[in-house]
């Protein structure tokens, strides 16, 4: 037996089991680590960004090899096309015949590395699979994998060469998870764990693409009452007249956070959302759709700092 097996319960639920192995392998991310899967088990997408170096990649690696699911990685640069992520038509010189050969998107868990480096256009060709589950070329329409999850990473500080995402796109991602630099503590372990290898290489499989898609359909059993649905509801419609935003949520940003609010609730082992359920995944959700007017961003504020004002306004159900 691995060393990594010795550390997890078998008498817990499969859901703490995967937490427990991938906070042993990106220590001390342990909101990161339940954000991803809940953008996971809700059937939607996962933004991450942050500085280089702090394990972005390492945590969209863990998570799809402790799920058994088929893994692929696309790193972005300004030349890169839609073709080079879908794929494309071949022709044969032989018979003068097309054949398909596919992209890297045909996977289980797609990173797209430094997503903001990709131009507008190769970003535009991802809506479609992210929304739809399927990949149109030449108008052939292929279906995808199933689960299907896009990990997209960015670095926020470098903006030289890089393409903003546009809010059609941020608006397919469920969450976007800022990770942030660990404690000292979990630095210190993070330095001697990897002293003599990488504890990627002994990482144990806990499950497979069969028992996510049962979870995916678990998440959506979740119980959310009518007194937690409108408060969910009244959070995003105060978004859209507040003096500071100039575009609100979508009905969609709406979807996302109820069904991202079922998904944490499975993951707690329950069977029904609370009100906590939905302000702990508020920001995570809903900030990135904000659009912010120009006196609200020279005046400093972030979409975070929207969302935590309108929690605190907001009344909350008993």
């Amino acid at each position: 037996m691995d060393a990594m097996s010795t550390t997890i319960d078998q008498g817990t639920h499969p859901i703490q089991q995967l937490i427990q192995v991938l906070d042993e392998i990106i220590v001390g991310q342990s909101r990161a680590t339940e954000l991803m899967l809940i953008g996971l088990l809700s059937g939607g997408h996962v933004l991450i960004e942050d500085v280089p170096g702090v394990g972005k990649t390492t945590l969209a690696t863990a998570l799809a090899k402790v799920l058994s699911l088929d893994f692929r990685r696309v790193q972005c640069t300004p030349d890169l096309l839609p073709s080079d992520i879908l794929g494309s038509n071949i022709l044969d010189p032989r018979d003068g015949s097309l054949t398909f050969h596919k992209g890297p998107i045909f996977t289980q868990v797609l990173l797209v590395d430094e997503t903001n480096r990709a131009s507008p256009r190769t970003q535009s060709g991802l809506l479609e699979a992210m929304n739809e589950k399927q990949v149109t070329v030449d108008g052939v329409t292929r279906p995808l994998l199933e689960p299907f999850y896009v990990i997209a990473t960015q670095n926020p500080v470098d903006h030289q060469g890089t393409y903003a995402l546009p809010v059609a796109q941020l608006d397919r991602f469920l969450v976007r998870v800022d990770m942030g630099y660990p404690g000292e503590a979990d630095e210190l372990k993070v330095l001697f764990d990897r002293q003599l290898g990488d504890p990627l290489e002994h990482i144990k499989v806990l499950a497979t693409d069969t028992d996510v898609r049962s979870w995916q359909m678990a998440v959506k059993e979740v119980t959310v009452s009518h007194d937690v649905g409108q408060y969910l509801l009244q959070l995003i419609r105060r978004t859209r007249s507040h003096p500071d935003v100039a575009l609100g949520i979508s009905t969609r940003g709406a979807l996302s956070l109820f069904r991202a609010s079922q998904a944490r609730a499975f993951i707690h082992g329950r069977s029904f959302c609370t009100p906590k359920d939905v302000q702990m995944l508020a920001a995570p959700v809903l900030a990135h759709r904000l659009t912010l007017t120009p006196r609200a961003k020279q005046s400093g504020r972030s979409d975070i700092d929207i969302v935590e004002e309108l929690l605190s306004q907001q009344p909350v159900p008993v």
